[in-house]
């Protein structure tokens, strides 16, 4: 009775369970449900379940798709040689684990044993089979491999499946399983391992246990979740089938769900399970195969897209109608809306259909798929219903725009985060499964889109980072779904006028700035967007938003700004990396078009090779901007716009519909109700462009609805019922032609496309009351399809496509970048199938200079104006980046323009240093850091890439350097430390490597800046910076003496406008002649080419007024002195030496400089030195000056006349020289030169020796005759002579009688020892000449004219009375003089000559001078005897005559 009532209790208990787990449910994880309220702020537990075998060992894939088992044989803890050791050890192992399980049953009551009446013991079965185990498991032989692993863990799947065993029982076998699993018990090389891993995926996936408290319920869901990420990671998963995995993630997800009611440990650990669920799943894409010629029945992107979203409704309805009735807690409070919930659970897979995709129902071969080791087959079903998480809030009818935070974000963000960690293990091998590729394509990108606009900023964070991932893996797949995601979501959401709100404006920004700082991205968005004439311009959107979003207009300075700039900077940081790798802009040669060429048809034969894809690029670039043109005044003037494109050749000079209809077609912005009106047109070429316009479409294998929408989202179809008429007319036409399996004319194609229009209308039209039903729809279209019935299911689903998603047939108002609408999202798809490929760009800059061009400006104004607001030195250091990335970019395109705007901008910081307020403005640049950022900034770009400054630059530049002067930090203080860093000497000392275009702006910028002269008034402005402009100037002159040609026309006028104008000394007119001075010394050397003219320039010193002259002659003489003493050598044209020589003649007259000018000369002339046939008469000419000038002392105008007369050398030297020369006329050329030098050396010391000073006049007397005496080597010739005596010896002897006579004796002191000289002088150079003068035919009159004055001089009184020396002097010279004559010759006696004969012309003036000479000279018998001979003489030759007269005549006669 005792065991009746114990029975019956135990009976009563077993109902009262019963009871309860009705109540509070009994866990069945096949079928549990429940709500999902776990957070999402972080999906990864504290607590982490790790598998004590380490990650999933990956084997390779094979075919069909699925795992290979070719991990390595053996486990560590079970084999070994002997294998008896390690064998015992996993049974002792196993035993525990029996022990434990029974330990823990054995507290229930239930399964004790019991006694039946037969006395029969009767045990349950399942204690029995571990109890049978336990027997067993010693007695089995061989190595643990070979042992069948069903035997050992059969009992513990029992006991997880079973329904009578609570959770704790349930756990510790749970905790059995997991340790065989993660222990390496068995591997892929056991004996039916896969029958046991199928097992154990069943047993686990089914698991069922009474739940008595939460807690011990919540334990055994943990330990569930542990057991299935054992198995996928465990050396054995590569045994299970495509379906077992399809299931675990399944089990995993009805956990997750079911965790929303529990702790928040659990639901992060289940999170986290089903995280590392699909990381584990995913890593091994990269190991398998192609699968593109191994998959049968694939869909095409197409059909999925025309498909997919018709289906997702009745797929989503049967769901959430299953998912309503195998809830088993619709009794409990749920912690959000039933709603949602049911929403959430309608979108958990159903095991037993094995994920089967878009509802379609699964083929045989497909299910033969799923039963195949596991691979890409169970990652495609994963990935879709992945995927199809993110529909739930479609489902709902909820917008996720207008969804506020109290939709818990939940569910989409915890399958984005799924989404995005399946992606980064897959990346790029994605592409190589179609399947997986178009569910990226279509189904994973539409609901990005669509979860881009979400005001959730996790959500919207969550989504940018998956396209960030796939732009890096699959961008060359993705091409036209990127530039949707920017144009639709980025650049919507980056906007504040779009609606969106801060956060959303802040995600979005950080999204793109992420995207800007991969290397490649602009030039990408750039080549595959921008230069695509039917995408939009991406590039160009991006950095217009970038440069405006980082102005700070009238707000301060926020995130967003500096976001804004980092993008900007990244993007120039990446193009200036890229500086050197790729063309430049010189290198391209400009496209023309000379003729009609189609522009669709452009194709690129490789865009692999940047060889053959820049080019292409560049010409597609062309034709769009021509486009974009035409499209304006498309816009305008339909008519203007099709001429403009003809005139550019991107039209045929004749228009043909073709043509017209690609233009139309692929031109990107222009008017779609033009296109419409234009089409819908009745005009016959209107007509036939039209139909061209149909043919450009692909309707093939798509539904009508979806072809009419893609059609249409080309134009905004025309309002009038012709024109409309028209167009859908030609739109049939090309459907059937392409689609003929459905209708069977075009005249069906086209009733359908009208019935389409109108149920469009009527169900989206709020005025329109009463909207037409399915059944309307459908009997609508009877008997069109040739007098037969369409199938009802195709006009079904037409009829819930249009009514879900609307063909708006007007343009949507006032969006620059539109909403992704259902009918944009097909067509895009449409497009996707036949646009060019996505060009992948490298670390070449190919494309940089275009981009460039495209983005300075704006970048340098957003970069400055951040700049000028903030307030932070980071923000400084990094606008500061920006700049010189500028600089640098500018500079290497030469885009001098650029980085004027860059130094000018640059330049504003910098007015704040006030000259007037020295203090202020020194202790403002000490603690103002932008002030000083800027300051070394300007000129690290002067130092770095002057070459490319210009006016505007360079003006800016010198105005900074100005503002420093004037504040005394230039030069004084240069040491420091701020001016330091700036390194503006190196601007201009470095000057020397700038190109001569920026040199040249530099040096005007400079005499600009230094203010014009005016005359009168010494210069206009602030002449302490006139001088230190000055200084400046000459600075990069000397630097730049290779290019002194360049420079030297803008110094010259500078220096002599300042010369010309200063009237008063200042320091001004000091730098100016003394820059002048040793730009001539130092530059001499170097540039011979132009010596003369700078030498001709130190006549400036000459226009000096004379009071300035006054002030510094002394020391502009000391800088001539040294500048001819270094550069004599180098001075070889009279021109040169014409301007020394001017200086040195000046310097004679100026008591301070006549030494030092003098000292001057005599280097010159010292030993004929630097005497040169062009300077000689120079030199000569200024050292009689120095002779005549009496500021010195009489030694120095001796000095002088002694370089005069030693010069007598240097033409003798010439004469030698001259006649060694090679051809007759060169000789006689320069023996003529040197005589005339030689004239006007005796020239010059004539008009000294009329000097009054004594000394000086004598010795001029003693040097001229040194000079005419010692002209031996000299060829002078004798009519020369004759020259000589009448401009030189006699002038001289004639103006010294006359000064003797006339002056008092004061003046000219001793005049007789003067005349004595002279006439000595006289008479010597007379007889040293006699023999060459005797020859000449006026020879009478010299001599005669020598009489005449030596007359004069015995006649001269001095001091009223005749001079005693002189009348001595006189006849004992005549006598000399006499004797010569009759020794050469030349003074005979003559007898019947006549009273002009030598002979009489001399006695006859003797007799007034010395009579008596002649007797002396020519004794009585010396004469008679000589006159006798001289009758002989003349009878002899009268006979000779006489004789040959008469031979004469008698030839005559005879003759």
């Amino acid at each position: 009775m005792k065991t009746n009532s114990q029975d019956a209790t135990g009976h009563r208990k077993q109902e009262s369970m019963s009871n309860l787990e009705s109540v509070e449910g009994q866990y069945n994880l096949a079928t549990a449900t429940t709500t999902t309220t776990t957070t999402s702020s972080n999906l990864h537990p504290p607590l982490v379940f790790t598998c004590s075998s380490g990650k999933c060992q990956a084997g390779s894939f094979g075919k069909m798709g699925h795992l290979k088992m070719q991990m390595e044989t053996g486990i560590n803890a079970i084999e070994d040689q002997s294998g008896y050791t390690n064998r015992n050890s996993i049974a002792c192992m196993i035993n525990a684990e029996i022990g434990a399980v029974l330990a823990v049953m054995r507290r229930n009551v239930r399964w004790g044993v019991h006694y039946m009446a037969d006395d029969d013991q009767l045990e349950h079965s399942l204690v029995k089979s571990l109890k049978e185990l336990r027997r067993q498991i010693f007695s089995w032989q061989g190595q643990w491999h070979s042992i069948n692993p069903v035997l050992y863990l059969q009992p513990f799947l029992d006991v997880i499946k079973s329904d009578e065993t609570g959770a704790p029982i349930t756990g510790v076998a749970l905790s059995s399983v997991y340790k065989i699993l993660t222990l390496d018990v068995i591997d892929q090389n056991t004996v039916n391992i896969e029958d046991a891993m199928h097992l154990v995926v069943d047993a686990i996936t089914s698991c069922r246990f009474e739940v008595t408290d939460p807690g011990s319920e919540e334990v055994a869901l943990m330990k569930i979740l542990q057991v299935l990420l054992a198995c996928v990671k465990c050396k054995a998963s590569t045994t299970l089938s495509n379906q077992h995995i399809c299931t675990i993630v399944n089990s995993c997800f009805h956990i997750v769900h079911q965790a929303g009611t529990k702790s928040e440990l659990l639901q992060r650990i289940a999170r986290y399970t089903m995280h590392e669920l699909v990381r584990c799943i995913f890593s091994h894409l990269q190991d398998i195969e192609n699968t593109e010629h191994l998959l049968i029945n694939e869909r095409s992107p197409l059909k999925q897209e025309t498909s997919g979203q018709n289906n997702e409704s009745t797929v989503f309805s049967r769901l959430l109608e299953n998912g309503s009735q195998n809830s088993s807690y619709d009794g409990e409070p749920l912690g959000i809306s039933s709603g949602i919930a049911s929403a959430v659970t309608s979108t958990v897979m159903d095991e037993n259909s094995a994920f089967a995709s878009n509802g379609n129902e699964t083929d045989p071969h497909e299910l033969q798929l799923m039963s195949e080791p596991y691979g890409v087959p169970c990652m495609v079903e994963i990935f879709h219903f992945l995927c199809s998480l993110l529909n739930v809030v479609e489902h709902m009818g909820m917008n996720p725009r207008s969804n506020t935070i109290a939709f818990d974000e939940d569910v989409p963000l915890f399958a984005l985060t799924l989404i995005n960690s399946a992606i980064e293990l897959g990346g790029p091998f994605f592409r190589c499964h179609p399947r997986l590729l178009s569910l990226i394509q279509d189904e994973l990108f539409r609901n990005l889109m669509q979860f881009g606009l979400s005001m959730s900023p996790l959500v919207l964070s969550m989504v940018c980072s998956i396209v960030l991932n796939l732009y890096h893996h699959l961008r060359k797949e993705l091409k036209l779904q990127l530039e949707a995601f920017f144009s639709c979501v980025i650049l919507r959401l980056a906007q504040s006028k779009y609606g969106a709100s801060y956060q959303q404006q802040e995600v979005a920004m950080e999204a793109l700035v992420d995207f800007c700082r991969q290397k490649t991205f602009m030039v990408e968005m750039y080549a595959n967007y921008d230069c695509d004439i039917t995408c939009s311009n991406v590039f160009e959107d991006i950095t217009n938003l970038l440069s405006k979003s980082a102005f700070p207009v009238n707000n301060p300075l926020s995130s967003m700004h500096i976001l804004a700039l980092d993008g900007l900077i990244a993007v120039m940081q990446g193009m200036a990396e890229r500086i050197g790798n790729g063309y430049v802009s010189s290198e391209r040669s400009p496209v023309n078009l000379e003729q009609y060429i189609p522009f669709w048809l452009e194709k690129c034969e490789n865009y692999g090779d940047p060889n053959d894809w820049v080019p292409f690029v560049f010409r597609r670039k062309y034709f769009k901007q021509r486009l974009m043109i035409g499209a304006d005044h498309f816009n305008r003037d339909v008519k203007k716009g099709l001429e403009f494109l003809q005139g550019t050749h991107l039209l045929p000079d004749k228009l043909d519909p073709q043509s017209v209809a690609c233009f139309l077609r692929y031109t990107a912005g222009l008017d779609k109700n033009l296109i419409g009106d234009y089409l819908g047109n009745h005009d016959e070429f209107c007509v036939q462009v039209l139909h061209q316009f149909a043919r450009t479409f692909d309707f093939q294998g798509i539904t009508l609805d979806k072809a009419l929408r893609i059609f249409l989202e080309s134009f905004r179809l025309p309002g009038e019922s012709q024109k409309i008429h028209r167009v859908l007319e030609a739109f049939s036409e090309r459907y059937f032609e392409q689609s003929p399996d459905v209708l069977v004319n075009k005249d069906a194609a086209l009733v359908l496309s009208y019935s389409i229009i109108m149920l469009n209308t009527d169900h989206h039209n709020v005025q329109v009351k009463k909207k037409m039903t399915e059944e309307d729809f459908i009997r609508n279209n009877r008997l069109i399809n040739g007098g037969k019935d369409l199938p009802r299911e195709f006009l079904s689903e037409i009829y819930h496509s249009i009514c879900k998603n609307e063909i708006r047939t007007t343009p949507e108002p006032g969006f620059g970048f539109p909403e992704m609408s259902p009918s944009r999202w097909i067509s895009l798809m449409h497009k996707s199938r036949k646009t060019a490929p996505f060009i992948v760009s490298d670390s070449r800059a190919d494309l940089d200079y275009d981009m460039f061009a495209i983005l300075s400006g704006p970048a340098i104004a957003a970069i400055s104006v951040v700049f000028d607001n903030a307030e932070n030195e980071e923000i400084y250091q990094t606008c500061i980046d920006g700049f010189l990335a500028v600089a640098k970019i500018s500079a290497h395109y030469h885009l001098a323009n650029v980085i004027d705007d860059l130094v000018v901008c640059l330049c504003k910081f910098i007015t704040i240093l006030d000259p007037f307020s020295v203090e202020e403005s020194v202790q403002a640049l000490g603690d103002d850091t932008k002030v000083r950022m800027a300051l070394e900034t300007v000129f690290a770009i002067a130092n770095s890439y002057g070459d490319y400054i210009r006016a505007a630059g360079w003006r800016n530049i010198l105005d900074c350097i100005l503002r420093l002067h004037k504040l005394g930090l230039l030069p004084t203080r240069l040491a420091v430390q701020i001016i330091q860093k700036c390194h503006i000497d190196t601007v201009f000392t470095e000057s020397k490597f700038l190109q001569a275009e920026s040199l040249l702006l530099l040096a005007r910028a400079l005499i600009n800046a230094g203010g014009q002269p005016r005359k009168g008034n010494s210069i206009s402005g602030d002449e302490d910076t006139s001088v230190f402009c000055l200084e400046l100037l000459v600075a990069i002159t000397l630097n730049n003496r290779d290019r002194i040609g360049l420079l030297w026309k803008d110094v010259y006028e500078h220096i002599s406008n300042i010369v010309q104008s200063t009237v008063t000394p200042c320091i001004l007119i000091e730098k100016a002649v003394f820059g002048l001075l040793r730009i001539c010394h130092r530059l001499l050397p170097y540039k011979e080419s132009i010596a003369d003219e700078l030498l001709r320039s130190l006549q400036l010193v000459l226009k000096l007024d004379a009071r300035v002259a006054d002030i510094y002659y002394e020391q502009i003489t000391q800088e001539v002195s040294r500048l001819v003493k270094a550069n004599a050598s180098h001075v070889r044209s009279q021109l040169g030496w014409r301007t020394i020589t001017s200086l040195l003649s000046f310097t004679a007259r100026h008591q301070e400089s006549s030494e030092a000018g003098f000292d001057t000369l005599l280097f010159i002339m010292s030993d004929g030195a630097h005497l040169l046939p062009a300077n000689y008469v120079l030199c000569v000419d200024t050292a009689r000056q120095f002779a005549e000038s009496r500021l010195g002392q009489v030694e120095r105008s001796v000095v002088a006349l002694d370089l005069m007369a030693g010069s007598v050398n240097c033409l003798e030297k010439w004469t030698s020289d001259a006649k060694q020369a090679a051809k007759d006329e060169e000789v006689e050329k320069m023996l003529k030169d040197i005589v005339e030098m030689w004239l006007r050396l005796v020239q010059g010391i004539k008009k000294v020796c009329l000097d009054p000073r004594e000394e000086v006049r004598n010795h001029a007397l003693l040097s001229l005759q040194t000079c005419l005496t010692g002209a031996v080597g000299i060829h002078v010739p004798p009519d020369l002579w004759l020259q000589c005596f009448d401009q030189v010896i006699f002038t001289a002897v004639d103006d010294l009688l006359e000064i003797a006579e006339e002056y008092y004796q004061k003046e000219y002191r001793n005049m007789e020892g003067t005349l004595i000289l002279v006439l000595k002088l006289l008479s010597k150079v007379f007889l040293q000449s006699l023999s060459k003068l005797s020859q000449l035919t006026d020879f009478s009159k010299l001599w005669v004219a020598v009489l005449d004055r030596t007359e004069k001089y015995t006649k001269a009184k001095i001091r009223g009375r005749r001079s005693e020396k002189l009348q001595e002097l006189v006849p004992e010279l005549l006598k000399n003089t006499l004797l010569v004559m009759k020794s050469q010759g030349i003074l005979l006696p003559s007898s019947g000559a006549g009273e002009n004969s030598l002979w009489e012309l001399t006695w006859l003036h003797m007799k007034n001078i010395a009579p008596s000479l002649q007797s002396e000279v020519f004794p009585a018998p010396e004469l008679q005897q000589a006159l006798h001979k001289q009758i002989e003489a003349v009878d002899a030759n009268t006979s000779v005559s006489s004789n040959e007269t008469v031979s004469q005549d008698g030839a005559g006669v005879g003759s």
